[in-house]
């Protein structure tokens, strides 16, 4: 499956901070732009399979 997400950049002194806003708490950081692309897409990984299992186990119990 391919998905495509947006990716905001800003440098901040040496480092290069991103953001996205399409899923919320995907962050990343790198001293390059490759670096900070690849931090945040293995962020946003994370956290689309923490929501598959999430969907996948279903609602809590009462």
């Amino acid at each position: 499956m391919y998905n495509e997400f947006t990716a905001i950049i800003e440098k901040d002194d040496d480092w290069y901070i991103a953001y996205c806003p399409e899923v919320p708490g995907a962050n990343g950081q790198g001293k390059t732009i490759d670096e900070c692309k690849a931090s945040l897409a293995a962020a946003i990984s994370l956290i689309l399979e923490d929501r598959r299992q999430d969907a996948v186990s279903g609602p809590p119990n009462p």
